[in-house]
């Protein structure tokens, strides 16, 4: 994290796009949202047809890694940045009635949707918690699986972030995620942009990094895949991608 970086304001920034990402989900990003991109990164359209549509309006994800998951009936399943909730809903289809999926997301406006779309398809396994990725209010040893899709980074503190998945994972515990990291170190005047840290850009890490601090945390990274039909769309976040190799991993790892 650039000594330099406001983190207040970068949340300020954050908090502000995934709203309008909530709210106005057809305007334009430096991502590409929706079902098409979905299906596109790998999601089922079986899986898909089961979930609420406005959730995947406002979907963001950079990859697919429920394989990675690999989850079964009864398992308890905990989202990091879980949005509108199109994740949860996807995890929630798969542990069933005798599972539970809980989705934390720090932004009102993301939390209120899903909670309302969750409300209106009586998904009645699946719960939306405010709270911050990097200080989960949750104990430890309470969940089976760690989700996450294009948020982890979003935080200035990553490596915090991977200490607290372990720290409410079982024993046996799978984390499963995409995301967004680089193949060269970029310049604090990349890092310290609001506007492409929002965009998912600002934040990457370097990826031989990023496996280290979720190596540091106590896990054990099984599987990395590099989700090459996943691209940005806005001509600034474009030349950033080509410039620093800015690109999209799902990573599976165990406790």
């Amino acid at each position: 994290m650039p000594e330099s970086l406001d983190v207040d304001r970068l949340e300020r920034a954050v908090k502000s796009v995934y709203r309008d990402v909530a709210e106005a989900p057809t305007e334009e990003y430096h991502f590409e949202m929706g079902r098409g991109l979905a299906e596109r990164l790998g999601y089922p359209a079986s899986d898909l047809d089961r979930i609420p549509a406005r959730a995947l309006e406002s979907f963001a994800g950079v990859g697919y890694h429920f394989d990675f998951a690999d989850l079964h009936e009864g398992d308890d399943v905990l989202d990091l940045g879980s949005g509108s909730g199109t994740d949860a809903f996807v995890a929630a289809v798969h542990v069933g009635a005798s599972g539970s999926v809980t989705g934390l997301d720090m932004t009102d406006r993301q939390l209120a949707k899903a909670r309302q779309l969750r409300d209106e398809a009586k998904m009645n396994t699946v719960s939306f918690e405010q709270g911050y990725i990097e200080d989960l209010p949750f104990e430890d040893a309470t969940f089976d699986v760690v989700l996450s899709n294009g948020v982890i980074n979003l935080s200035p503190d990553k490596q915090q972030v991977f200490a607290e998945a372990n720290r409410v994972l079982t024993s046996e515990g799978r984390l499963a995620i995409s995301d967004i990291i680089s193949e060269e170190l970029m310049p604090e005047s990349i890092k310290n942009d609001e506007d492409l840290w929002a965009a998912c850009i600002g934040g990457a890490e370097q990826i031989d990094r990023y496996t280290a601090l979720i190596e540091r945390a106590g896990f054990e990274v099984r599987d990395v895949r590099e989700n090459a039909q996943y691209e940005f769309i806005s001509e600034q976040a474009a030349n950033a991608c080509q410039k620093y190799g800015v690109k999209s991993i799902s990573l599976g790892a165990r406790t």
